[in-house]
């Protein structure tokens, strides 16, 4: 039989002969018309092996990147679902967190088509710092973020207006990396930055110094955990209502107004339902059994604060490459993550377990759903398709674009509204960028 022989890319990872792809095959109805056939082929193989899914992808793959040369740039984030962060690699693409792959088109210029197996909002990030002549393309429109969901501009702008309109130029807006581009250039309206999972201690450190009140958004439990590591007082850090519920009003916060005008920190209420299922009580299960825990800064505070250590998917993924054979690590994060973990700390003698992989819990190794939409016929579709110059538009993105994950429909802003919302969205990221080069 054929053997398939993959180096091992930036992440150490590398597809295994005879081991089938962890991929969920996708309806073929949750496909574009113009990626249905490519679904179609796909859905026929006869297995998963990645012998016959690389046989497959490299009739689509290899003719796009002959046709575009080194001009084309293949992106994955680490979550991404099943073994894409593998294929993307083999083909010769990067995968890396939210922060290194909204610098990709700004640090590679010679990158003009750049495909990205993500979720929208990393690729508008791409698209902000992009230049006029590059072009960012997602295989799959679908792919979002639940936190995201829940803070969509008309959910959080009129809320910032409250705001703003109490506190006028006492107000600083943060943006997680998690935000659509308009959420962007309201953090750089009012003079605030871009953060990531990464960098958020430094960049709300940098805000808390020049501003009184830091309006958070939209991850709760991300900044209710880097106020805490900053030290600032619990009683000044204060929840808006949970969004999703209706319109907000300000003075439904915890606490009202006088909690409000007492803050520091105003956390928009939205979370990441992969991140909130870990519990203190699942830390202490690993821990007392021997194993170091480590978690993502988007799980709730006290199942951060019983952890070994907390961070970023880069400073997780680090830690495994880090491991010493024979070392066991609890890890608390998304389970497509965990699964790629724990295949590369198996090939390096360390163990690795999902966090919430304890007894009576049926929701172990839960992964990111709406994620997982990127798959093999999703990339191949999408590089063919920009071979053919058929490419659906509504797989480009635009900043400022705004894409209903269940429909599939676009708001788009006119050349006037994407070149006024890229100053003020980009003002927030390079600000960002300079805090984390500074510190």
């Amino acid at each position: 039989m054929k053997t398939v022989s993959t180096p091992p890319g930036e992440t150490g990872l590398a597809l295994t002969p005879d081991v089938p792809l962890c991929q969920t095959d996708l309806p073929l109805d949750w496909y574009q018309p113009e990626f249905k056939p490519y679904a179609e082929e796909f859905l026929a193989l006869p297995d998963r092996s990645p012998q016959t899914v690389l046989g497959y992808l490299d009739k689509y793959v290899k003719p796009a990147q002959e046709h575009f040369g080194d001009a084309l740039l293949l992106l994955a984030h680490y979550y991404m679902g099943g073994e894409i962060v593998k294929l993307v690699e083999h083909y010769g693409g990067s995968v890396a967190d939210s922060y290194q792959l909204a610098l990709q088109a700004r640090a590679h210029p010679e990158k003009k088509v750049i495909v990205e197996s993500a979720v929208h909002f990393m690729a508008e990030s791409i698209a902000l710092l992009a230049a006029e002549d590059q072009a960012v393309w997602i295989t799959n429109p679908k792919a979002g973020c639940t936190m995201e969901l829940l803070a969509k501009d008309h959910m959080v702008l009129p809320v910032a207006d409250q705001l703003l309109e109490r506190y006028g130029d006492d107000l600083l807006v943060i943006a997680y990396m998690n935000t659509s581009g308009r959420l962007k250039a309201l953090a750089g309206r009012t003079g605030g930055a871009v953060c990531t999972s990464s960098n958020a201690p430094a960049v709300m450190e940098w805000a808390l110094k020049r501003k009184r009140r830091v309006l958070f958004v939209p991850d709760e439990h991300l900044g209710r955990n880097t106020a805490h590591a900053l030290g600032i007082d619990p009683e000044r850090v204060v929840a808006l209502p949970e969004p999703g519920r209706g319109a907000i009003r300000i003075e439904d916060a915890e606490g009202g107004l006088d909690a409000l005008d007492r803050a520091s920190v105003i956390l928009w209420g939205s979370y990441c339902g992969v991140h909130t299922i870990f519990t203190p009580e699942m830390v202490e299960h690993w821990k007392a059994n021997g194993w170091r825990v480590l978690i993502h800064p988007e799980s709730r505070l006290e199942a951060v604060q019983a952890a070994d250590g907390h961070g970023s998917t880069s400073y997780l993924w680090n830690a495994l490459l880090e491991a010493k054979p024979g070392d066991k690590l609890a890890i608390g994060t998304e389970g497509h993550f965990v699964a790629n973990a724990r295949a590369l700390g198996a090939q390096r003698g360390v163990e690795v377990r999902h966090l919430a992989d304890v007894p009576g819990f049926a929701q172990a190794g839960c992964g990111c759903a709406t994620m997982s939409r990127n798959d093999p016929p999703h990339l191949a579709g999408m590089l063919d398709l920009l071979r053919r110059g058929e490419a659906p538009d509504i797989n480009r993105v635009l900043a400022g674009d705004v894409v209903d994950e269940r429909t599939m429909r676009r708001d788009r802003l006119d050349a006037a509204e994407r070149s006024e919302l890229i100053g003020h969205a980009r003002a927030a990221m390079e600000r960002m960028i300079a805090v984390v080069e500074s510190s």
